[in-house]
């Protein structure tokens, strides 16, 4: 198992300047790369402090893969409907090209309301947007003179330019949150896996669901997969506890109330079950998560524990992402955590 730093930020102008952000996280970064982290990631969110520092991931990775030589740099991710294949597939490449060849590209399909008003985008139009995204900007990214005809996006034979570092494309990765065609369509994709920790049974149940509709569709090998985690790690286990504790339900907070319009009277049917996976969600809670095995907090040992059952509970997966610095908590914890996390966790657990 390999592990990587996934920045999300979810903090206010009033809580932290985005300048100040920045600095912090990609400082993170450098230190990721000199410790042997696998990767960093970024996320493409907007307008919310769930994310919204963020509106383009890539300008953040162009910046990271000049503190870095060795970490891989992948969108947690870019999401099509809000962007033109165009423009996209050129910005990925251009990446590419400014990182020596070490970006790798995550989709995903959006699902906050409040971004699809503002960008003037149809929920129920989601999934036939995101599928029609991704394929333009892989046909741009991997052939020379493409076309493409479809219901939302056109365009002549074109040559994308730049042409991509790596050949044929950088690798390219799904983002699904719960539903069964998310994980499926990542696999009949040949795409790489993100994801979610959700509750074990569940979670190893979706994992199959990707892995198998992989083989169904021909592609070799199983894929990675890719799960997100909170961690904090401290050599006293009862502060870690209480140091993470509130900036975790922070942003459990900003997530439902980015997400709160699913609640009070949005529906599509491109999001099945979406009122009652947020009204779940607020309910939800550090100490559940930390019941759960869905977040890593405590010390070396604990966390040597929690990955373990975590492991066991839900199968293989060949990658975390790791969110260090999440909503107020103050950059020297996390900074410890990657030390720390670096020095007397993934020694003995690399092996899983």
């Amino acid at each position: 198992m390999e592990f990587g730093l996934n920045f999300f930020p979810d903090v206010s102008p009033e809580q932290k300047p985005a300048r100040q952000y920045f600095s912090e996280t990609l400082a993170l970064a450098e230190l990721a790369d000199e410790l042997g982290y696998s990767h960093v990631r970024m996320v493409e969110h907007h307008f919310h402090r769930y994310g919204g520092y963020s509106p383009n991931p890539l300008v953040f990775l162009a910046a990271a893969a000049q503190r870095t030589r060795r970490v891989r740099l992948i969108t947690g991710a870019v999401l099509p409907v809000f962007n033109h294949p165009l423009k996209l597939a050129g910005e990925i490449a251009m990446v590419d090209a400014i990182s020596g060849g070490r970006v790798e590209i995550g989709f995903a399909r959006a699902f906050l309301p409040h971004e699809f008003e503002r960008f003037g985008r149809s929920l129920d139009e989601s999934r036939a947007r995101f599928d029609e995204g991704v394929s333009a900007v892989t046909g741009l990214l991997t052939q020379r003179d493409f076309s493409f005809e479809g219901a939302f996006h056109s365009f002549p034979e074109t040559t994308s330019l730049p042409r991509p570092t790596q050949s044929p494309a950088p690798p390219l990765w799904t983002a699904a949150l719960s539903s069964e065609e998310s994980f499926a369509n990542a696999g009949r994709r040949g795409h790489h896996l993100m994801a979610i920790p959700l509750s074990g049974g569940k979670m190893r149940d979706l994992i199959a669901v990707y892995r198998d509709a992989r083989r169904s569709a021909g592609h070799p090998g199983n894929g990675r997969v890719m799960l997100a985690f909170h961690l904090l790690c401290r050599q006293d286990h009862d502060q870690a506890v209480e140091t993470a504790r509130g900036p975790v339900n922070a942003y459990l907070e900003s997530l439902t109330d980015a997400a709160g319009a699913w609640v009070s009277g949005t529906t599509s049917d491109d999001y099945p079950g979406y009122d009652k996976m947020i009204t779940k969600l607020r309910e939800d809670s550090f100490d559940a998560q930390l019941a759960a095995g869905t977040i890593w907090v405590g010390t070396p040992d604990r966390i040597v524990d929690q990955i373990s059952a975590y492991r066991q509970e839900i199968g293989m997966f060949e990658e975390a992402s790791l969110q260090v610095n999440f909503n107020s908590l103050p950059v020297d914890e996390a900074r410890t955590t990657v030390e720390l996390f670096a020095r007397e966790v993934v020694p003995r657990v690399a092996h899983l």
